[in-house]
C-alpha cells in the first residue's frame, strides 16, 4: 500500500480517539483544577487577614488600651502613635498564629504584604483603620507564569471617648419577682408558709398575704435587690459622666397593679440622676387582688418590648445631645406568663402562655439600632412547687439561652443569688459605655 493510502486509512480510523482527546484536554483540565486550588488558598488567606485586621482595629482602641489612654490626654485632635504601633503588633500576632514569626517577617520584607494603619482622635471619637495588600504565591498557576494572586481588605473601628446615651431601665416587677432574693430567703419563705411557697405574693384583698409576711421576716425579695441596684446605678452613671447630661435614665416597670398591667413610667429619661434615684423608690412588686387573678397572666414580655419600642425616639451615634445612642436595660427572670392564644412557643393552658422570652419581640428594637442589655436574674428551681415542676421545669434550661438571644451581642449578664445584682448591673453598664465597635 502506498503512502497516500496509509494516510487515508489513518484518517478514517476512529479507534483510540478517546485517549487522544483526553490527552489533548488533560493540560487545560489540570490548569482549571490548579486555578481553583490557588484561588481557594488566596481566599482563605484573605479571610484570615480580614479577621486579623478586625482584631487589630478593635484591639488598638479597646477601653484599657494605651491608645485610648493617650487619646484622653490629647488636647487637640490627631494621630495616636501608640495605638498605631499596638494595631501593627496585633495584626502580626494574628498571622503568626498560622505560621512562624520568620515567615510573617519575610512577607513584609519581600513586599508580599503591605500594611497601612491609621488611628486618629476626632473630637470625642477615636477611629482606627487597618488596610492590607498582599500577594499570595501560586503553585499551579506558576506554570503559566502567574506567580502571585493579589488580595486586599480593610477594617475600621470607632471608640467613643464619651458618648451621649439614653438608658431605658425596663424592670420586671411582676409577681415572679417576689421570689426570695437568695437561697436562704427562699428557704425562709418555704418554712414559714403552709404551702411551702417561696413567692411573696402581694394580694391586696388578703391582709395576711405573703408579701407582708416577707417584710415581717426581713426576707429580701428579688424586686428589692433590683430596685436598690437601679438606684446605685444612677449614682455610678453620675460619677463616671465626662460632661454634663452625657447620660439620661428612664425607669419603667410592667405596672403597679395587675388590674392595670402594662408599661409604666416611673421616670421618663432624665439627666438629673439624683431625681431618677428618688423616683425609683416607687419600684415595687406588682400587686394582685387575689391568688389566681386573671389566671396569673401578669408577665407579658411581648407587650413590654412592643411598648418600650414606641417610647424610644430615633437612636443616634452618640456624638451629641441631639444624637443619642439608645439602650434598653432589661432586668428580669426571663419567664413570661400571659394571655397569648396564638404564637406561644410552649404548650398552652387554655389561652395561657408560659414560656421563655419570645425573642421575636426583641428584634424590632435591634433592627432600629437600639441596643438591648439584658441582666438575667437566674430563675431558681423550685422543686417543692407543683406549678414550677409542671410548667417551668420543662423549659428551665432554655431561659438563659433565650435571654441571651434577646440581648445585643456582648450585652448579656446572668447573675445568680450568690452574686450581687448591683455589681452585675454596674459591670454591664460599664461594658456598654466603654465598648468599641466595628464601623461599616
Amino acid at each position: 500500500m502506498n503512502g497516500t493510502g496509509q494516510l487515508a486509512r489513518l484518517l478514517r480510523d476512529r479507534n483510540g480517539n478517546f485517549g487522544i482527546i483526553t490527552a489533548l484536554l488533560a493540560l487545560p483540565l489540570c490548569g482549571l483544577v490548579g486555578l481553583a486550588i490557588d484561588f481557594s488558598r488566596a481566599l482563605e488567606q484573605r479571610e484570615h487577614m480580614l479577621a486579623a485586621a478586625d482584631a487589630a482595629a478593635l484591639g488598638a482602641i479597646a477601653e484599657k488600651s494605651s491608645g485610648v489612654a493617650a487619646a484622653r490626654l490629647m488636647l487637640t485632635d490627631g494621630q495616636i502613635a501608640a495605638a498605631i504601633d499596638d494595631a501593627r503588633k496585633m495584626f502580626t500576632a494574628q498571622l503568626v498564629a498560622r505560621g512562624t514569626t520568620d515567615q510573617v517577617q519575610e512577607q513584609f520584607a519581600s513586599g508580599n504584604l503591605k500594611l497601612d494603619i491609621d488611628v486618629t482622635r476626632h473630637s470625642n471619637t477615636v477611629e482606627s483603620g487597618v488596610t492590607f495588600q498582599a500577594r499570595v504565591p501560586t503553585t499551579f498557576l506558576n506554570v503559566i507564569g502567574k506567580q502571585y494572586i493579589p488580595i486586599s481588605g480593610s477594617a475600621r473601628a470607632l471608640f467613643q471617648l464619651g458618648s451621649y446615651i439614653d438608658f431605658f431601665m425596663l424592670l420586671d416587677n411582676t409577681p415572679s419577682m417576689g421570689v426570695g432574693a437568695t437561697a436562704s430567703d427562699i428557704a425562709m419563705m418555704e418554712s414559714k408558709t403552709g404551702d411551702s411557697c417561696a413567692f411573696a405574693c402581694h394580694e391586696t384583698e388578703n391582709p395576711n398575704n405573703y408579701y407582708n409576711l416577707a417584710k415581717s421576716l426581713g426576707v429580701s425579695m428579688r424586686i428589692d435587690t433590683v430596685r436598690k441596684a437601679t438606684q446605685e446605678l444612677t449614682q455610678t452613671a453620675k460619677s463616671v459622666m465626662r460632661f454634663p447630661e452625657q447620660y439620661r435614665m428612664g425607669v419603667y416597670t410592667f405596672g403597679a397593679k395587675a388590674e392595670a398591667a402594662g408599661l409604666t413610667a416611673i421616670s421618663a429619661p432624665d439627666a438629673n440622676l439624683d431625681r431618677v434615684r428618688q423616683y425609683t423608690d416607687a419600684v415595687d412588686l406588682m400587686t394582685i387582688p387575689r391568688q389566681g387573678y386573671n389566671n396569673d397572666q401578669q408577665t407579658s414580655f411581648d407587650t413590654a418590648m412592643t411598648e418600650i419600642n414606641k417610647v424610644i425616639d430615633t437612636p443616634g451615634t452618640g456624638t451629641g445631645p441631639g444624637d443619642r445612642q439608645k439602650v434598653v436595660f432589661f432586668v428580669s427572670d426571663g419567664v413570661g406568663d400571659s394571655y397569648k392564644p396564638k404564637g406561644c412557643t410552649k404548650t398552652l393552658t387554655g389561652n395561657r402562655c408560659q414560656e421563655p422570652i419570645d425573642i421575636s419581640f426583641c428584634k424590632p428594637l435591634k433592627d432600629r439600632g437600639i441596643s438591648i442589655a439584658v441582666l438575667y436574674t437566674t430563675y431558681l428551681p423550685l422543686p417543692k412547687n407543683g406549678w414550677y415542676n409542671s410548667w417551668i421545669k420543662p423549659f428551665q434550661s432554655e431561659i438563659s439561652t433565650k435571654m441571651q438571644s434577646c440581648a445585643s451581642p456582648g450585652l448579656f449578664f446572668e447573675v445568680s443569688p450568690t452574686q450581687g445584682i448591683s455589681e452585675a448591673m454596674q459591670a454591664l453598664f460599664m461594658k456598654i459605655i466603654n465598648r468599641p465597635r466595628l464601623a461599616s
